[in-house]
């Protein structure tokens, strides 16, 4: 572990103890309310919690990043047939960066045929790629295209994602037998028939763009700017925000069907918590999912990060806190016990808003992705500006699979 995040993971500890203290003393003195003074500590200790947690994270997922590259940069050591796997990827790494600086114009014949291989249909009634040419994003950049997309949306990295080769319809079989139970066969009785019911659902692919971005010829031929790992990740960042909306809340018509759109709700708050949730609440919230849920290693609370700053003054009988922040590296934060994942695209607490969900989110969400990430480059379009047109997009859609698996809390109407 870094001495930079060590020192982040000891900072946010301390910052909550010191919340902690703010609220226990004016409890001993039986005060329901915090003075000027208490309060005006309370808020500046809670900005520095909240960016203790945001550097926390930034780092925890450079340390991630950092391992993807080593496993797919390494080329010694190992077998003939890996280092060669390993050689082929970092060729068109290589590739795509100069295709991204000087266009094809700029490769030699073994880049342009590599690119070549992977290259995408660009334009009706057009198969040239000399002025425009779509190519996958090489795995290490779509790797970081893809943790962008998870920073802005915590349901993508939580959710069971499928990666298929072509968009066309994907159909799979569904079936809830939960209800139907065996008997005693008393003897030389006959057996009744119970049948099992099937049903299907359907993934289709709804095309996201990170609209276009026109770059200076005179940024392309810095060769000290990375823009090759940059310009991806700005376009992955802006593919994120769309998705990470719509697989919270997205309407299931033109677009997907969030995790939370048509959650069955566990628990709804009593009349006047219209922006609150008490202790209890969230006890029947988690046993309002099935044991057999509760029990994966995937089970956690999802709640925007409005609803986290909620829950975090929230204390049970005993007086003690009910959200713990983590000061181990890799150990999550957790609320009764479970760890929690913050996604601004959940609703915010409002009345009528679902603004915590809880369960295997793995076992009742499935995204399906297809072909990864990719990029286009257009050069002539803007030749006469000394620019060049980039823009990605990405093939995804998403809908609830085992809604069983997961249960939200709903606010009070009134």
């Amino acid at each position: 572990m870094s001495d930079l995040l060590t020192r982040a993971l000891e900072k946010r500890a301390n910052t909550w103890s010191q919340m902690q203290e703010i609220q226990a003393t004016a409890e001993r003195e039986g005060r329901s309310e915090l003075t000027a003074e208490e309060r005006e500590k309370w808020d500046r200790a809670e900005t520095d919690l909240n960016a203790a947690s945001q550097d926390i994270e930034r780092m925890e997922r450079m340390a991630r990043l950092d391992t993807v590259q080593r496993d797919q940069l390494i080329v010694a050591g190992g077998p003939a047939e890996e280092r060669g796997e390993v050689d082929q990827e970092a060729a068109y790494r290589d590739a795509f960066g100069a295709f991204t600086r000087r266009g094809m114009s700029g490769l030699d014949n073994e880049q342009r045929q590599l690119l070549m291989s992977n290259m995408s249909e660009v334009r009706a009634q057009a198969t040239s790629p000399g002025t425009a040419g779509g190519y996958f994003i090489p795995t290490e950049t779509l790797a970081r295209m893809t943790e962008t997309m998870k920073a802005y949306g915590g349901i993508l990295s939580l959710a069971n994602v499928i990666n298929t080769a072509s968009g066309n319809p994907l159909n799979w079989p569904s079936n809830n037998d939960t209800s139907n139970v065996g008997a005693i066969l008393a003897e030389n009785a006959q057996i009744t028939e119970q049948d099992v019911t099937l049903g299907q659902k359907t993934l289709g692919a709804f095309t996201y763009t990170s609209k276009l971005v026109r770059v200076s010829l005179q940024l392309l031929q810095d060769d000290a700017f990375n823009i090759d790992t940059w310009l991806p990740r700005k376009l992955g960042e802006r593919i994120g925000r769309a998705v990470a909306a719509h697989l919270a809340t997205g309407a299931g018509t033109t677009e997907p069907e969030g995790l939370f759109t048509n959650a069955t709700a566990g628990k709804t708050g009593t009349t006047g918590q219209t922006t609150s949730v008490i202790y209890d609440d969230l006890i029947d919230l988690i046993h309002s999912v099935d044991p057999a849920y509760r029990q994966s290693p995937t089970t956690r609370f999802v709640m925007s990060d409005s609803a986290l700053k909620m829950v975090r003054k929230l204390k049970d009988g005993n007086s003690l806190p009910l959200w713990q922040p983590s000061t181990q590296m890799g150990v999550p934060d957790t609320l009764l016990g479970y760890g929690v994942t913050v996604d601004n695209g959940v609703p915010v607490p409002a009345a009528n808003a679902k603004s915590i969900g809880f369960g295997d989110v793995n076992a009742a969400y499935v995204v399906r992705q297809v072909s990864g990430g990719q990029m286009m480059r257009l050069e002539e379009r803007y030749a006469d500006y000394l620019q060049v047109g980039f823009f990605g997009f990405l093939r995804l859609d998403a809908k609830p699979d085992d809604t069983s698996a997961f249960r939200v809390y709903a606010h009070s109407a009134t």
